[in-house]
């Protein structure tokens, strides 16, 4: 076993532990793309990576959810807004510029706003002599041509730019390229649904080892087998692949907070209680004590 950990590309996400600055010296970029998202998880993100953008109407999202959990806008600062610049509002424009927020206007037509940032990220990267992991946030979920896009893109960038991670309030999902991979597995953050997926290649031949249901030489195709649904069952899972692939895993719904430690599902859950409470006050007494206990219960069955 030595031997193949020894051979095999080693992946982590650090960046969805919590505090990942003080866990890996890899410096990370963040492209917020126009699709929706939770705050727990734009927070988890940003304070993971070093430098953050917004994809156009990407811009609107982080303003709008910002916004909607009463967060000050000027603590969550992308390091510039780029794209056409035909979805981004005039109000989030402004805004953004009124607080030093580099809008960069680009209308080349045979690039998308997530090409333009990532080009933009890569002139950075000269300047400031650094090599930046990238994630998006958003890219798997909405319109379908905009989701085959983001597979695409990955796809093609696999060789010059291989650390490239998307992250929705679902899923993280990056490209496998042709060989050998060990992933480790955070419960903390991760569920155990995965799969392997045969996007871009023809067929491809697979192993695995710390899956439910492993592969030995198996044949993947979109005419034949694929595996989805599958379960991850060891902190660690090896896959060995003859072509490049999608690997994708579920995220928890209801993860520790990185700064408090509260479970913000519970959290939230019981929040919801109260407030419906308050104006019942002739059974608060009894009703909240109640539900909470069984709340407690559930997440210590």
């Amino acid at each position: 076993m030595s031997s193949v950990q020894t051979a095999a590309t080693s992946w982590s996400t650090t960046f969805l532990s919590g505090n990942p600055r003080s866990q890996s010296r890899q410096e990370y970029a963040l492209i917020v793309l126009n699709q929706p998202f939770e705050f727990s998880l734009l927070r988890r993100l940003w304070s993971a990576c070093s430098i953050k953008c917004c994809a156009d109407g990407g811009a609107n999202r982080l303003y709008d959810t910002l916004l909607a959990k009463h967060q000050q806008v000027k603590h969550y600062l992308p390091a510039f807004i780029k794209g056409d610049l035909d979805s981004i509002r005039s109000d989030v424009r402004t805004e953004y510029a009124n607080l030093g927020v580099s809008c960069i206007e680009d209308r080349d037509q045979y690039s998308t706003d997530l090409m333009k940032c990532v080009s933009e990220i890569e002139t950075r990267e000269a300047s400031d002599h650094v090599k930046y992991d990238i994630v998006l946030l958003g890219g798997l979920s909405g319109r379908l041509d905009q989701t085959v896009h983001t597979l695409s893109y990955l796809h093609k960038l696999r060789k010059t730019r291989p650390r490239t991670f998307v992250v929705t309030d679902d899923n993280v999902g990056w490209v496998l390229d042709s060989g050998e991979h060990i992933i480790r597995i955070d419960n903390s953050v991760m569920a155990s649904n995965c799969g392997l997926l045969p996007v871009g290649v023809q067929s491809t031949v697979l192993s695995t080892t710390g899956l439910r249901w492993n592969l030995n030489e198996a044949t993947s195709s979109f005419d034949g087998m694929v595996s989805t649904s599958n379960a991850t069952e060891s902190a660690e899972v090896w896959i060995k692949t003859s072509e490049p692939i999608w690997w994708c895993i579920e995220l928890q719904r209801s993860w520790p907070d990185a700064r408090s430690g509260i479970d913000t599902g519970l959290f939230n859950r019981i929040a919801t209680l109260v407030t419906a409470c308050m104006f019942r006050a002739d059974r608060l007494a009894t009703e909240i004590p109640e539900q909470l206990e069984q709340l407690f219960e559930q997440r210590h069955d």
